[in-house]
């Protein structure tokens, strides 16, 4: 292998030790004191987040982000006015709170959770709105006379049940003022003007009481100024006899305490002497710790750095080949998915091609079947209004509308007479067994002859069927309707047959 593919292999692969150092050091985040770091993303534990007040902490790239909480204090102006006491007494009571996000543990979690993201104004905001709901649950509870007089009480209501609701999205209560308290009703102001006035009577009573202590105070100074003058001669005299005594004893103690510094002065010169020589043993000796002590970081730096570093150096080439084998399964995951959506992409095009046209199809035969109904009902029309026209014009053809009418049945009459035959057409006989010759003996119709002039007579004449629709027929059809059928004149061949049987004209 050439040197120069060596020297690049060599390269390369320092380029990507110093590139992944730098990438690590780059996602190294400093928290500053004045800040919580929040790290949020895949956390252990099942956490949403974890929190850091200071020091450091490693975000790891693409499955963890980060973002800082801002510390500082926020003052919250609170004008509270006409909150009710526990006597129903509307009171005004100014303050000023000072919060601020936690950095107690287990409740900085809960301003990662609520407040991440937010400006100061609007977790001043909300910092106001629990303020302004638990002051007005803290003075119901007390008379007004309490929270006018024991503002200590006052204050360490408040903060007590402030803080149990800021803990609950994050923050603490730093600071409570509580300004002047004042209400719509005077009942402060006259609690105020009667504390006034009676310190003022108690100021007149302290008044007189030191007037009459002054008066008793001048007599009994005067008596005691007489008393003293004799006492102090006595005590005159006393003293000078007890100076001279004094004068004796200082020179007895003054020669013991002369000889008593000599002593001291030798004692402290040996004393001394000691001691010089324990301060060299002991500067011995601590010379000789910062002799081991250094031998020791010597060893330390000659073998434990160097397999400290060859440990890191291993841990760092270990994580990078994790985070190469990572993003190769990740491609492969990634080819997988690509692949699988594109053919559902493509199944589900198919299916809409085929769902189209199968819906154009439906469409399609839909209009055609609308067309061809509309068409037949115009051709429909177009004969129904032919047929009228060609009534109109029959009518119009007629001198009147009966004739018009008549011509109509008389149309209609094959159609009449092909029903009457149908009649007869669909009697069903199996069987007819005729033992007749066809003629009676005294010269009448057979038996035969009669079955079948009573099968046709059995029939409705014509004249009635017309009769029905309200036409009467022509004579040369049958006589009309009401009056006698004529009996015709006997042929030569019906000779000898009964004039009286009415079924032989048929």
């Amino acid at each position: 292998m050439p040197s120069y593919t060596i020297l690049i292999g060599s390269g390369a692969l320092v380029l990507f030790f110093f590139a992944t150092i730098i990438a690590f050091a780059t996602r190294y985040k400093r928290c500053p004191s004045d800040r919580l770091l929040v790290v949020y993303g895949k956390i252990a534990g099942g956490k949403s987040a974890n929190c850091y007040h200071g020091g450091a902490a490693f975000v790891w790239p693409i499955i963890q982000g980060y973002q800082y909480l801002d510390l500082t204090p926020l003052p919250i102006d609170i004008r509270l006015e006409g909150a009710l006491s526990k006597q129903n007494i509307r009171v005004n009571t100014p303050s000023t709170f000072t919060v601020g996000i936690s950095t107690e543990p287990g409740i900085m979690e809960n301003a990662a959770e609520r407040m991440l993201g937010l400006g100061l104004n609007e977790i001043k905001e909300l910092a106001k709105d629990i303020i302004f709901g638990q002051m007005r649950v803290v003075i119901a509870t007390m008379d007004i006379e309490e929270i006018n007089a024991d503002r200590d009480k006052l204050i360490a209501n408040i903060s007590m049940g402030v803080e149990v609701e800021l803990k609950k999205v994050g923050l603490r209560l730093i600071n409570v003022n509580v300004q002047d308290i004042t209400d719509a009703s005077g009942y402060i102001d006259a609690l105020g003007q009667e504390a006034a006035s009676k310190a003022i009577a108690e100021a007149k009573v302290k008044v007189a009481q030191a007037h009459r202590d002054g008066d008793i105070g001048a007599a009994e100074a005067q008596r005691d100024q007489r008393v003293r003058v004799a006492s102090a001669d006595a005590v005159a005299t006393e003293g000078e006899n007890t100076a001279k005594v004094t004068v004796a004893n200082s020179n007895a103690e003054r020669r013991m305490k002369e000889a008593e510094a000599e002593r001291l002065a030798i004692t402290s010169e040996k004393v001394a002497q000691a001691n010089a020589l324990k301060d060299s043993y002991v500067a011995q000796e601590a010379a000789e710790k910062q002799r081991a002590t250094k031998e020791k970081a010597t060893q330390e730096a000659n073998v434990i750095v160097p397999a400290q570093v060859n440990r890191e150096k291993m841990i760092v080439d270990a994580e990078a080949k994790a985070e190469q084998i990572r993003r190769v399964q990740k491609g492969e995951a990634d080819a997988v998915r690509l692949q699988k959506q594109a053919e559902a992409d493509g199944l589900k095009a198919v299916k809409q091609a085929e769902a189209d046209g199968l819906r154009f199809k439906l469409t399609a035969e839909a209009d055609g079947t609308r067309l061809k109904m509309l068409a037949e009902a115009e051709g429909v029309e177009a004969v129904l209004k032919n047929k009228a026209k060609g009534f109109a014009d029959l009518v119009a053809a007629f001198s009147s509308e009966e004739q018009a009418q008549l011509m109509l049945v008389i149309e209609q009459l094959p159609k009449l007479v092909e029903e009457q035959v149908k009649a007869v057409s669909n009697l069903k006989i199996d069987k007819v067994t005729v033992w007749d010759s066809g003629a009676s003996k005294d010269g009448g119709k057979g038996a035969t002859t009669n079955f079948l002039s009573g099968l046709i007579g059995s029939l409705p004449p014509l004249h009635e069927i017309t009769k029905n629709v309200g036409v009467q027929l022509p004579e040369y059809l049958g006589k009309l309707t009401g009056e006698e059928p004529a009996v015709p004149k006997p042929s030569p061949k019906s000779k000898g047959e009964n004039p009286d049987d009415p079924k032989s004209s048929v």
